[in-house]
């Protein structure tokens, strides 16, 4: 580690030798340290030396054949550009799901059935809940979207908010 001695090292009046070398075993307080010869350890190996000859290494391989590849990936570029965001040989990704209508039906059918005392209200956001629910179900069945159960959610939300708005208001009027 290094040079110096610590205070363990020192040598004391009763232990007059000098301490073991690094990388023998020890032997106890009492017993003689024994030199290792600097042949008996092999060199350690460098890891920055170049590697060992041997088969050549070939050339890159690009889209465009051996040698130099090239920067970047192909087909970017702006995002104006024609086949900006289209790879070699790739025709493209899977359209993005319609989504929109499911979530929509979903959130305005729990306003719809939370705020049924606004029943004129709750009774549009209903109706309008049943049908963003009916449309974003037939999308998910088309696999258009992915939310059916959202969109499944929304009908019912929405069919129970427009029922409660319903009664709410025919028993508003009625009283």
């Amino acid at each position: 580690m290094h040079d110096q001695q610590t205070v363990t090292s020192f040598p004391t009046a009763g232990n007059p030798a000098p301490p073991p070398q690094y990388g023998t075993p020890w032997a106890g307080p009492s017993a003689a340290p024994t030199a290792v010869p600097p042949s008996a350890h092999p060199p350690a190996a460098n890891p920055f030396a170049p590697p060992a000859a041997g088969p050549p290494v070939p050339p890159p391989m690009g889209p465009e054949g051996p040698g130099q590849v090239p920067y970047g990936y192909p087909g970017t570029g702006w995002a104006g550009a024609p086949g900006a965001h289209a790879y070699a040989g790739w025709a493209g990704g899977a359209p993005l799901p319609n989504n929109g209508l499911g979530v929509t039906a979903m959130v305005l059918g729990i306003i719809s059935a939370a705020g049924f005392c606004l029943w004129p209200v709750a009774i549009v956001l209903g109706v309008l809940a049943v049908i963003f629910g009916a449309i974003g179900r037939g999308r998910a069945n088309r696999g258009e979207a992915m939310n059916g159960g959202q969109a499944l959610a929304g009908v019912i939300c929405g069919a129970v908010g427009s029922a409660l708005a319903l009664a709410f208001g025919v028993i508003v009027l009625v009283t």
